[in-house]
Order: C-alpha cells, then sequence, then structure tokens
C-alpha cells in the first residue's frame, strides 16, 4: 500500500502579484518531508488549480517533483468532468516523478453510479499508474457511493479512495467491504482519526500543510493504538481545524502558513484572504498550539 499515513493537499503560494512563489513552494516541499508526512498531492482543489494555466501546472508540478528528489511519494491530481478529454490527458501523461493520479468523480454532470463506475474504468484502462478516486460530493454535486467504490475497487490500479462524503456510515461500509489492499484515506481533516481507529489507512490533509508534524503524530498515534496521544492531538487541531474552512479553503490555511512564515496569504480570484477578525483567532489558535506542543 504506497499511499498511506498523512498526505497534504499542497497549496500553491503565490506572491503578492499572484505569480507562482517557487521559493515558498520548494521550503513548502522541504518543510512536510522534514516534518512526517508521508506523500504529497499536487494540484488538487487546495491547489487552486482551477485559476492555473496549463504552463503553470507543468511548472508547479516539475519544482514540487525536483525539491522533493523522490523522497517521498507524489501524487498529481487529475479530473474532468468530460471523461474522453481526461482519458486523453491521462494517456498522453508522462512523468517519471508522479507516482499516481489522484481523480474527483465528475463534477456538475451529476452522473449516476453506473456513470461513475464506467468514467474510473475508462480511465484506468489508459494507464499503469496507480489511481486513488476522490469522492466529495460538497464540491461535484454528486456522492459516489460505498457501493460504487467497492466495485471500482476490484480494478487492478484503482488503489484507494479519498472519502470527502463527511458521511461516517458510508466509510464504515467501505472499510468493511474493501479488499486488504485498498486504502481508505480521509478527505475530512476533522474525521482523519476516528477513521484511522476504525481501520482507515491514512488523510489527504489540508491543515498538515501547517501542521505536519502535529498531523502525522496524531495520525501513527492512532495507526499504533495509542488511543490517548491520538486524541490529545486531535483535539488540540480540531478547533484551528474548523477556523481553516470557516472562510473558504485554501484562504485559511494559506493565512496560517502566512502566520508561519511558509508562504503568503495570496490567493485567486474568485477566491479572497480571510477577514481580519479571523486572522487574529487564527493566531490566538495556533500560538496555544506552540505552546501545548513544548509541553
Amino acid at each position: 500500500m504506497q499511499f498511506k499515513g498523512t498526505g497534504v493537499a499542497l497549496v500553491t503560494p503565490f506572491n503578492h502579484d499572484g505569480s507562482i512563489d517557487e521559493n515558498s513552494l520548494r521550503n513548502l516541499v522541504d518543510y512536510q518531508v522534514g516534518n512526517g508526512t508521508d506523500f504529497l498531492v499536487v494540484q488538487g482543489t487546495t491547489g487552486e488549480t482551477a485559476t492555473l494555466t496549463e504552463e503553470e501546472k507543468q511548472s508547479v508540478l516539475a519544482i514540487v517533483i525536483d525539491q522533493n528528489k523522490g523522497r517521498i511519494p507524489v501524487v498529481l491530481g487529475m479530473a474532468d468532468n468530460n471523461t474522453a478529454a481526461l482519458v486523453k490527458a491521462i494517456s498522453e501523461f508522462e512523468n517519471d516523478g508522479v507516482d499516481g493520479f489522484l481523480s474527483a468523480s465528475p463534477h456538475y454532470n451529476k452522473p449516476s453510479q453506473r456513470g461513475i463506475i464506467a468514467h474510473f474504468e475508462a480511465i484506468a484502462k489508459v494507464t499503469k499508474k496507480p489511481i486513488i478516486l476522490y469522492n466529495v460530493p460538497g464540491r461535484t454535486s454528486s456522492n459516489m457511493t460505498a457501493e460504487t467504490t467497492l466495485s471500482l475497487s476490484k480494478v487492478a490500479n484503482i488503489v484507494g479512495v479519498k472519502e470527502a462524503s463527511g458521511n461516517m456510515d458510508q466509510v464504515m461500509q467501505i472499510l468493511k467491504g474493501a479488499p486488504s489492499d485498498f486504502a481508505v484515506l480521509s478527505g475530512e481533516d476533522s474525521l482523519a482519526m476516528p477513521i484511522a481507529t476504525l481501520g482507515g489507512h491514512g488523510v489527504i490533509s489540508v491543515v498538515a500543510n501547517a501542521l505536519p508534524k502535529e498531523f502525522s503524530t496524531m495520525m501513527n498515534a492512532a495507526f499504533g493504538g495509542d488511543l490517548k496521544t491520538a486524541r490529545k492531538h486531535h483535539f488540540e487541531v480540531l478547533d484551528i481545524t474548523n477556523q481553516f474552512f470557516a472562510e473558504g479553503n485554501p484562504s485559511g490555511i494559506k493565512c496560517c502558513l502566512d502566520l508561519l512564515g511558509i508562504c503568503k496569504d495570496t490567493v485567486r480570484l474568485p477566491l479572497t484572504t480571510v477577514s481580519a477578525t479571523l486572522k487574529e483567532e487564527m493566531n490566538k489558535e495556533l500560538s496555544g498550539i506552540a505552546l501545548i506542543s513544548k509541553q
């Protein structure tokens, strides 16, 4: 199981003029690798992929691969609601620095479960790289059911799912029925520890952009059965996790990264930076976490 533990959905750092901030992106990669992150996810929702040009996407991926230097696996977000276009893009993709794809269920079209299965089977046929399914009905407007995920888990190179439905019963049904080598990853930071204690295999996290050490320590404790430590870290980061999403993602996490001096809080429209009130609240919460970590 290649993709397990703490994965991080990387932000794309921007300069104040909106251009790609290469130095900050390189520093962010090193920050992740040095603080317990198990794999990186490039160009997901948190990376503001929808506002990147094709040239910028290529540049961001190249920077991450170059800075990572093969230290941990790299997963690339590849999704589309046009199956034929996605099949073409994946079939033509060539980059040995990418270890797998994360692909969201088609957005906007609201396909049937049969359509979702056929969509993923079509893209799985044109690549040898492993594929992680991504169920995020809050953004796609259609839920990928547990039955659909379990059906797709039988496809040889579909190796896992990022489950962001927020439906714990659905997650448990997947855990109950999935093959032993199929990774069930939480797509909700606040549910990552509870899912891990039920037998989940990890998380693709937004929060760990800023708090990789705290998050990976929490997850590793959960995997090892040390529930006291896992609960301690879970509740330490719970409030700031909610703050990160209060005014949109990645606006919240970029604010925290700015407070930590890792990258600027610049986002591209239609996103905006968080309010001064939320930034102040986040700074107080972050100071409290830093104090707890020193105890």
